[in-house]
């Protein structure tokens, strides 16, 4: 038998579904007697919901048109999980508008305590490019942590933390044997499925990107501070933390074109570009192997050369003796 609970929230769906309903197709679609619908309908009433209802032979319920609901019932880890799915799909293309509007209506039906946590994560994060491969296993973040970190950023508090892969390389080391760090939070940065928190060590003033599911936050956090500014580009900053930390195979390419056709030509997700003297640059890129790192290079449409890997090389290679066969083969 449901219990009252799910009754009355299954009541609230139909309420919802339709405009009106009559107390009898209620108690029918419920299984209940009119009189259990009647306190059922008191019972969401006390809730706050706006259900009005007409006596009569021509009785019924209806939702009130234009009231404002309850907040809406979520715990914690709930209400993070909404507003991180919502945030990461406005970095989807297609869903930048539509799941921005999401996230500020998510924002309206919360309890009050609720909504200044996920407006906090809201103002602290952007969304950058989004890798859609299947192929390439998402790392697993707390969402209690990504919490905690935008309420620091709105607060201006200091994070202390341990930093590093998880258990060590072998899996079986402890948070003594990983990096402690301080950092002064600025900003938290969804990438390529990946999160980061991007801050300044208040001990050398230097800038970098955290990885969220390296970092273990240690009680009490840091102190209290002032803001600075970043000193220089968010998007370079987390592209080159992706590429030291997230990238399979590296590599160093020499394009012969000056820095900004190839920056007109690249996902910011690809990599990043340094100018040389001559008036070419370096894109330092990667990928998850060779045979993707091959085919964003084709992509490109410019001459280059390989820096490094020397593996890229002998595959290019191989790439190279394969197409050109084609030719031969082809018809024309």
């Amino acid at each position: 038998m449901q219990t009252t609970s799910g009754r009355v929230l299954e009541l609230l769906g139909l309420l919802q579904s339709r405009v009106e309903w009559t107390a009898p197709e209620l108690a029918a679609r419920l299984g209940v007697t009119e009189r259990t619908v009647r306190n059922d309908v008191t019972r969401l009433r006390e809730l706050g919901y706006p259900v009005d209802g007409l006596r009569g032979r021509t009785g019924h319920y209806r939702l009130g048109v234009g009231a404002k609901l309850p907040p809406l019932l979520l715990d914690d880890e709930e209400a993070v999980a909404v507003a991180v799915g919502l945030r990461t799909l406005t970095g989807v293309a297609g869903f930048e508008e539509s799941g921005g509007r999401a996230l500020t209506k998510l924002e309206h039906v919360l309890p009050d305590r609720l909504r200044r946590r996920v407006t906090a994560l809201r103002d602290a994060t952007e969304a950058g490019p989004v890798n859609t491969d299947s192929n390439v296993e998402d790392p697993e973040v707390d969402a209690g942590v990504l919490a905690e970190i935008a309420d620091a950023i709105r607060d201006h508090r200091g994070l202390r933390a341990f930093y590093g892969p998880p258990g060590g390389e072998d899996g079986e080391g402890e948070d003594g044997d990983r990096e402690r760090v301080e950092i002064e939070p600025y900003r938290v940065v969804a990438w390529q499925r990946r999160w980061f928190v991007v801050g300044r060590s208040p001990a050398t003033g230097a800038w970098a990107p955290y990885r969220v599911d390296w970092l273990t936050l240690r009680l009490p956090g840091g102190r209290h501070f002032v803001p600075a500014e970043l000193p220089g580009d968010l998007t370079e900053l987390v592209v080159r933390e992706v590429a030291r930390t997230g990238w399979a195979v590296h590599a160093r390419l020499v394009i012969d074109a000056a820095p900004e056709e190839v920056l007109a030509r690249i996902n910011p997700a690809v990599g990043v570009v340094e100018p040389l003297p001559d008036g070419r640059c370096v894109l330092v890129t990667g990928g998850d192997s060779l045979e993707i790192v091959a085919v964003w290079i084709g992509m490109l449409g410019i001459d280059f050369t390989v820096e490094s890997p020397a593996a890229l090389v002998d595959h290019l290679r191989v790439l190279a003796e394969r197409y050109a066969g084609a030719v031969v083969g082809s018809a024309g």
